[in-house]
């Protein structure tokens, strides 16, 4: 009796495997902010050395981008939170890829960096949503 009870399985729940203090697309923001930044210095500087350093810094800024969207979408978003906003997985798959080649990666123009962050803006909207409801 007592080894089954040893043994037994105890089904716990949590909504995030830390506290869920540590997800924010302010993260996400942040960098998408200097992708657009960043575009547009490029777009008012001829120097060919500044362009090139501008389009290298940009790219790791869009990756990490990416990388705090995926973080959001894979680890805080749970289940219900797809059920209530069905939008979500299409959303966070346009902003991830206006993130990359199509956008952020992809492009000097500051409009397409307008664009990623007008994706964030959307999903930081529903996150504070859940944070509210949790």
């Amino acid at each position: 009796m007592r080894l089954t009870r040893m043994f037994s399985a105890v089904e716990a729940t949590a909504h995030c495997d830390l506290p869920c203090g540590v997800y924010d697309p302010a993260q996400a923001r942040i960098e998408a902010e200097s992708v657009k930044g960043i575009q547009e210095k490029y777009q008012a500087n001829d120097d060919p050395v500044f362009r090139t350093r501008a389009i290298m810094i940009k790219e790791q800024r869009a990756e990490l981008v990416k990388h705090h969207l995926w973080v959001l979408w894979t680890d805080y978003f749970k289940p219900p939170h797809f059920e209530k906003y069905p939008q979500l997985h299409e959303l966070f798959n346009k902003a991830t890829k206006q993130a990359g080649a199509a956008g952020g990666k992809g492009s000097m123009d500051p409009a397409e960096g307008q664009k990623l962050l007008d994706y964030i803006a959307e999903i930081d909207k529903i996150f504070w949503e859940t944070k509210a409801a949790a």
